[in-house]
């Protein structure tokens, strides 16, 4: 569950950190101003599809982060790469593997939505 008040200061400094007034930042996500002010003084929660929309406009805001504070804003993706040598790398196919079948795969977009795919 969400806590309202942490959300609320979340989305404040989501809105500080780009400069942006609140009726700018409902204009950004495509909102009723409205909307925002609600959010703002606690008489509204967020939707989920309000949420998918803050960090689909602005990638810098982790999902996770806005919704229960855990991880960091502006978020930066770290990526490391190691390369590994070739000579080096074995294949190992455990024998209870070839046994096992996929039921159903599920695939996260960097915008917050998903697919799913079941055997069908």
């Amino acid at each position: 569950m969400v806590n309202s008040e942490e959300f609320i200061k979340r989305l404040e400094k989501v809105i500080n950190y780009y400069g942006l007034t609140a009726a700018a930042f409902a204009d950004k996500v495509e909102v009723q101003r409205s909307s925002i002010s609600h959010l703002l003084s606690g008489r509204n929660k967020p939707s989920l599809e309000f949420v998918l929309k803050v960090v689909t406009q602005f990638p810098e805001v982790n999902l996770y982060w806005l919704l229960n504070g855990k991880g960091s804003f502006p978020f930066v993706e770290k990526k490391e790469t190691k390369p590994i040598p070739k000579e080096n790398t074995k294949t190992i196919i455990n024998k209870t593997d070839l046994k096992k079948e996929v039921s159903k795969v599920i695939i996260f977009y960097t915008d917050g939505t998903f697919e799913t795919f079941d055997k069908k």
